[in-house]
């Protein structure tokens, strides 16, 4: 049985809900020479569909309990940290809910001459999703971990600058009955791009981007490679504005001869703005093939983002998004056009204590055939931030 899929993961960090992290200062303890900085989040939310269905909708209560652990080292040439956060949530109306998240996140970055760097990731995650779940009212458990590196060959003020990256993932369900094993994939790729001056302030860019899904059942239609060729160009003209625009095509090859091979044009859009320094906008603008779902081949995910952050005091900081995004199901009758709204006011009481009040809205609307593919949601939160 196939999860059910409304927002591709590709795109879910557009959907990243602002949190008090924005204002929070937390004070370090020297242990050893690292630096170890804690921090806890504690939130309160109604949530009145906390699945995501368009029938038998439910409503909950939610309690986050959010401790973080950071140790972070950094030295004239280099800077390490380690995080791990264990999230726990709990459902006061369906206690099978309640799940324990963990996530364990290392980075590195060392800078060898000022031609020759280089950036780690790592992450491992363990979580339980309640939407878009392969089984209405039964939580999808989820393994995840990653890792990729960059070689940036250049001097950040050079006419040239490359990068050469690599990526490694691996994605397992822990569902009863083998529910979802049709899912997991290793996932593994490289990237290069090249970077060319223009300007004091503007670079060109050409990236390449090649990407292999390998899915772990043998029979499976999904296995395919990606290649992606884009333009464009990236700057900082001043201290107000910031912005990368990235234009081009992408094709989809399938490692089974029945499924037809896919072509798209993509493209990825950030721009800032900071009129004032309390004040920033922001837009975000992606399009992209998305992996397969619901008997889909792939999934054309296109979304869009306004954001507004804005500081009316030294303590009071209100934050909008506005999203937008459009998921057309290759291989069926099916889009998904999707509405996702946020608004937070966050109260700084003090440097090692934040209070935010969130709202937050999503609405889906799908022509699918079947049931609970459209759903409307609306989040209330309450949360505190601490830190030393």
């Amino acid at each position: 049985m196939a999860l059910k899929s409304r927002c591709p993961v590709a795109l879910l960090l557009a959907f990243a809900y602002p949190e008090a992290a924005w204002s929070l200062d937390p004070q370090a303890i020297n242990v050893y020479g690292f630096d170890f900085i804690p921090t806890f989040s504690m939130s309160e939310s109604y949530d009145d569909n906390f699945r995501e269905l368009e029938h038998d909708v439910e409503s909950t209560m939610i309690t986050r309990l959010a401790p973080s652990f950071e140790l972070k080292a950094e030295d004239r040439n280099s800077a390490t940290r380690v995080i791990w956060q264990p999230t726990r949530y709990i459902y006061h109306s369906d206690s099978d809910a309640s799940n324990t998240a963990q996530r364990l996140r290392a980075e590195s970055i060392m800078e060898f001459t000022d031609s020759h760097r280089l950036k780690l990731e790592a992450e491992a995650r363990k979580y339980e999703r309640t939407t878009s779940t392969a089984v209405d009212g039964i939580n999808d458990k989820i393994e995840n971990t990653r890792v990729n590196g960059v070689y940036t060959y250049g001097a950040k003020t050079a006419a040239n600058q490359l990068d050469f990256g690599a990526n490694y993932a691996q994605l397992r369900y822990d569902n009863a009955d083998g529910i979802n094993d049709d899912k997991e994939r290793n996932t593994s790729g490289f990237n290069t791009t090249w970077y060319h001056r223009l300007g004091s302030k503007t670079r060109s860019l050409l990236e390449y981007d090649h990407t292999r899904f390998d899915y772990l059942q043998s029979d499976s239609v999904r296995s395919s490679k990606s290649d992606a060729l884009l333009a464009g160009a990236e700057w900082d003209m001043t201290a107000r504005t910031t912005g990368k625009l990235k234009l081009g095509y992408e094709r989809k090859n399938f490692d089974d001869n029945a499924s037809d091979d896919l072509s798209n044009p993509t493209w990825q859009v950030d721009l800032q703005f900071k009129p004032r320094t309390y004040s920033t906008f922001t837009f975000l603008a992606r399009q992209a093939l998305a992996e397969g779902d619901d008997g889909a081949d792939a999934v054309k995910s296109t979304f869009t983002q306004v954001g507004w952050r804005h500081g009316w005091t030294e303590r009071v900081i209100t934050v909008a998004q506005a999203g937008m995004g459009r998921y057309e199901y290759e291989g069926q009758d099916r889009t998904d056009n999707l509405q996702d709204y946020n608004l937070a006011v966050i109260y700084k009481m003090r440097r090692w204590l934040d209070l935010e009040l969130g709202y937050r809205y999503r609405d889906n609307d799908s022509d699918a055939d079947a049931d609970n593919e459209s759903f409307t949601r609306n989040v209330f939160q309450i949360s505190f931030d601490v830190s030393l």
